[in-house]
């Protein structure tokens, strides 16, 4: 049986459509029947071979992403076939994969924190993903049942939502009065959106120059939403707020995003930087002194706290996200559409 992929072959160019045989599981392994798979805009970097560091310099991805590569790491799908050894999953169970695999190990791994080791074996990174029909993944551990949740919103764990949901657990719970401001609404920003109330205990600001995506925003439960690129948005913002927010979580992660998002700090405020969009912004030390704020990094989520997110999805109560749905042959047409900001919320491909 031959098995569909969509792949990086050369950095820079469109996807080329692949056709092999079915990998066959062997140990631990599972081989899923891929049914939804989310795209990402990680998609883009992985696609481009590089990260934009800003002034003109350049992280590049492709002793990592190693082409030819099937790209997407929002999977769901059926067990269709597993090792010998992977005695806890049953072909035809549907099941969302955890893809920020670590080397197994490492003191990161062995702390839980798979997801920061240093010679990963992330699906749709430095292995094969979602982009496909098949999938194989390395360990029955890294499968997550995602209950009553649909397919096309169970993708979206993987990585959106659990991305938001790591961060937002680094900020921790708020009170009534004090202010979380959110940068972004795209996928994983109304994933943080959807997710404040319950992690933090307060509705989110919504920082979103795109007005398009403003009543997206509130539908996920902001409580206001403000245009970062209005010269008196900041200064509206920190009078509204009595000095500032108590909390910024970046989900864009651009040079002006993390400007604005640093500026809008109050004294003692603490901002996790999460987006990968890409530029450079300078910061002055003696600023993070006299505010005595602090300034963190969040990087997608550990396997315990995807389990963590998908319990409390399938106990309901979250706003559905947003989604576009495209068969799997328009993955080119999908990421193209997401590099131009057409894109409001997430979009998932059907194999």
């Amino acid at each position: 049986m031959q098995m569909t992929s969509y792949q990086v072959e050369s950095f820079g160019k469109p996807l080329v459509q692949a056709l092999r045989e079915l990998p066959q599981p062997a140990g631990a392994e599972v081989v899923l029947r891929i049914t939804r798979c989310g795209v990402c805009h990680s998609d883009l970097h992985m696609q481009d071979g590089f990260f934009d560091l800003g002034g003109g310099q350049k992280l590049d991805v492709a002793r990592t992403v190693q082409p030819p590569r099937t790209l997407g790491h929002e999977i769901v799908g059926t067990v269709v076939a597993a090792g010998a050894d992977a005695r806890g999953v049953r072909v035809g169970e549907r099941r969302i994969a955890f893809p920020w695999i670590g080397c197994g190990q490492c003191a990161l791994c062995a702390s839980g924190q798979e997801h920061l080791c240093s010679t990963p074996r992330n699906l749709g990174v430095s292995r094969d993903g979602g982009f496909a029909t098949h999938v194989i993944v390395p360990h029955e551990r890294y499968l997550v049942d995602p209950g009553s949740l649909s397919d096309e919103q169970a993708c979206t764990y993987a990585c959106a939502g659990l991305t938001a949901y790591s961060a937002l657990r680094k900020v921790g719970r708020l009170r009534p009065e004090e202010t979380l401001l959110v940068l972004g609404a795209g996928g994983v920003g109304l994933s943080g959106v959807r997710l404040a109330q319950h992690l933090c205990g307060v509705a989110p600001v919504v920082a979103e120059p795109d007005h398009a995506k403003w009543e997206l925003a509130r539908a996920a439960g902001a409580r206001d939403v403000i245009d970062p690129t209005d010269p008196a948005a900041l200064k509206a913002l920190m009078k509204a707020t009595s000095g500032g927010a108590a909390a910024v979580v970046d989900f864009v992660g651009s040079g002006n995003s993390f400007g604005f998002g640093f500026g809008a700090l109050r004294k003692g405020g603490r901002m996790v930087c999460v987006g990968l969009l890409g530029g450079a912004t300078p910061i002055v030390p003696a600023l993070v002194s006299l505010k005595a704020v602090s300034v963190t990094g969040s990087y997608v989520g550990s396997l315990q706290e995807l389990q963590e997110l998908v319990e409390l999805g399938r106990a309901g109560g979250l706003p559905e996200l947003p989604l576009v749905l495209r068969p799997l042959a328009d993955a080119n047409a999908a990421l193209d559409d997401l590099r131009a900001g057409k894109v409001r919320g997430r979009t998932v491909l059907c194999a």
